[in-house]
């Protein structure tokens, strides 16, 4: 049997993500990275490659219903190198580990969706949509 959570404690959870990445002096990102996944969460980024940084409004979004739905997310209008996306990993505004979220194309119920996984040194990238959702209901 899996657990069943009340809205209230779904939304709360939620919070717990919310907040770390709203802390510090200014508005928190995303920073997409290539393979390998990290061993265990929050583990540093060793041979992964940056692919792209995009900066998330502060706050970074609004709680309803057991969904996280960030505000707007500003495109990175020249990403760093050429790869092709695993994941994206949430800093507060000081750099330090918020959560990592799975990426994905239009369909997927991935955190982040892109119309391409595939970025390009010096191209957009742009996230079609970014969302949490509190499952469980």
């Amino acid at each position: 049997m899996s657990l069943k959570l009340p809205l209230s404690i779904r939304n709360a959870r939620l919070a717990d993500i919310k907040n770390p990445i709203d802390a510090g002096s200014g508005a928190g990102e995303i920073r997409f990275y290539t393979l390998p996944l990290p061993a265990t969460t929050g583990a540093a980024i060793t041979s992964q490659t940056l692919l792209a940084t995009c900066a998330l409004s502060d706050p970074c979004g609004t709680i309803s219903n057991a969904v996280l739905s960030f505000d707007v997310i500003s495109d990175d209008l020249a990403a760093d190198a050429t790869g092709t996306v695993a994941f994206g990993r949430f800093v507060d505004s000081d750099g330090n580990f918020v959560a990592d979220g799975d990426v994905g194309l239009s369909g997927s119920d991935a955190v982040f969706i892109f119309n391409t996984l595939s970025f390009v040194a010096g191209g957009a990238v742009q996230i079609t949509s970014a969302a949490i959702t509190e499952g469980n209901g």
